[in-house]
């Protein structure tokens, strides 16, 4: 069976149903397949023993003015029914300390001046705060980074300002430079407390973050953050919604498996049919893409991340009753661990909680759900059969940090790679995209457009292409890429 679409989008990431959402505003008629049974990709969330769990994101942020997701509702008319968290995250050191990430700057400079010392944090904090103003405020005005094309380069130029001009530089150096130039590479506790936030959303350490991602990732506590009821399947299905309003069709449960281009025509093949279309987009990693899509591989080879430079997960989803849902005035954690995790040497957790006024992610009353994820590197070399010691260790930290008791403990499960790549179909099962590494410029990233024809990529091998805010911004630019190159 052969079907005529206007366009082919691979994969419900945020990347891909944002092209998607933007294109079918355009009139366009979408195809988006899906090969796993639940549509978000790692944004999404699933039903298991009586509680709804995250299947891979747990943060949602990017509501803010001047961010990606914010214009993205804008644009298609959508809105989210969220909750703004009044606190961000707790973080829990391994001396014991805890420290609370509060949005209001202020706030969190006094905090990290409590616990860190009051050398240098506000200074370093402002000019941070500043750095993820500049960074937000241009991403939507820099629709077309990086230039390839001259109509790219014209666009730049265009939109150009003096901040962009004199922020640009810091590209060049990296987050481990700018502890130095605040005099604070020395203060151990901290340059511990800025690796292991870094890892949550530029997926690297502060030697190879560049202060443009890093001050920005350093600071995403400082803008809103928000819950959706539900999981954030919540967050993914209105986008669906919509482009099946536009006229366009979501399939799950279908595996791309060859795209070919004959005669200005793009023949996507699946395990259940092929379809014909004037244009593709992959929102799937560009490991996976170049293997379905092989005539791109002489372009994208020399760019592509191995295993060794890739982060999978171990991730545990548990249930537990708790009686007093008050005591949890934050439902984000990161917590510092003593020591790392055997055989990964993960040395922190992310702990994610349902909200407390959340009933709808268990079945029963007086039950919350806790999502728990660290850094797997390496994740095709690096193998563990047995996870039980990584389950055991994460119990008991969180039995010792009062989350909950041992008997209150109704059900856990927990994944490792083989599960990721499994449920993502990701090569190698990594998750979180490429990480920033300090011999890859901005301008160096992989661009929106994959064929040099009519198929573009997006999503979190992409420019910027990490956490939900990069994502859907990747999905903004392969967009205005295309619709600036065709339509």
């Amino acid at each position: 069976m052969t079907t005529q679409y206007d366009c082919i989008v691979i994969g419900t990431g945020m990347g891909a149903l944002t092209t998607a959402c933007l294109l079918s505003k355009e009139g366009l008629k979408c195809l988006v397949l899906e090969q796993n049974y639940l549509v978000g990709g790692c944004t999404s969330s699933y039903w298991r023993k009586g509680f709804v769990f995250e299947s891979g994101a747990t943060t949602l942020v990017g509501l803010d003015e001047n961010m990606p997701l914010a214009y993205l509702l804008a644009e298609i008319g959508v809105e989210l029914p969220v909750r703004k968290l009044e606190v961000p995250m707790k973080i829990h050191l391994k001396n014991g300390q805890e420290l609370t990430r509060y949005q209001d700057l202020d706030q969190w400079i006094a905090e990290a001046e409590r616990v860190f010392g009051t050398k240098n944090q506000r200074p370093f904090w402002e000019f941070c705060y500043k750095v993820s103003q500049f960074v937000w405020q241009t991403s939507l005005q820099q629709r077309f980074f990086p230039p390839k094309k001259l109509h790219d380069f014209l666009q730049c130029a265009v939109n150009v300002t003096p901040a962009q001009l004199n922020y640009a530089r810091y590209a060049l150096f990296s987050t481990e430079w700018l502890l130095k130039k605040y005099n604070l590479q020395d203060n151990v506790l901290f340059r511990e407390f800025v690796n292991e936030q870094l890892l949550i959303t530029a997926q690297n350490y502060l030697e190879e973050v560049n202060v443009l991602f890093g001050a920005t990732a350093l600071c995403y506590t400082n803008y809103g953050n928000y819950y959706i009821d539900g999981g954030l399947i919540n967050l993914v299905n209105p986008l669906v919604n919509y482009i099946e309003r536009q006229g366009g069709k979501v399939n799950v449960r279908e595996r791309v498996e060859n795209i070919s281009l004959q005669n200005e025509i793009y023949t996507v093949k699946t395990n259940k049919n092929n379809y014909m279309a004037n244009y593709v987009v992959s929102g799937i990693p560009l490991n996976n893409t170049i293997q379905v899509y092989p005539d791109t591989a002489r372009r994208w080879s020399k760019h592509l991340l191995k295993s060794p430079e890739l982060s999978s997960a171990f991730q545990m989803g548990i249930g537990f009753r708790c009686a007093d849902v008050s005591k949890f005035t934050s439902i984000h954690h990161q917590i510092h661990l003593e020591n790392p995790l055997p055989h990964i040497g993960s040395c922190s957790i992310f702990v994610s909680l349902s909200h407390p006024q959340d009933t709808t992610r268990a079945d029963q009353p007086q039950q919350m759900v806790a999502s728990v994820s660290t850094h797997w590197h390496n994740p095709e070399n690096v193998i563990v059969e047995d996870k039980t010691v990584f389950e055991q260790i994460v119990l008991k930290t969180l039995v010792a940090k009062g989350f909950f008791e041992e008997k209150d403990v109704v059900y856990y499960h927990s994944s490792g790679q083989k599960s990721w790549e499994k449920w993502t179909g990701r090569a190698y099962g990594f998750v979180g995209g490429y990480p920033q590494y300090k011999h890859i410029k901005p301008w160096q990233m992989v661009e929106a457009r994959l064929d040099g024809y009519k198929a573009y990529q997006c999503g979190d091998t992409t420019y910027p292409g990490q956490g939900i805010p990069g994502t859907v911004l990747s999905g903004i630019i392969a967009f205005e890429k295309l619709r600036a190159d065709w339509l």
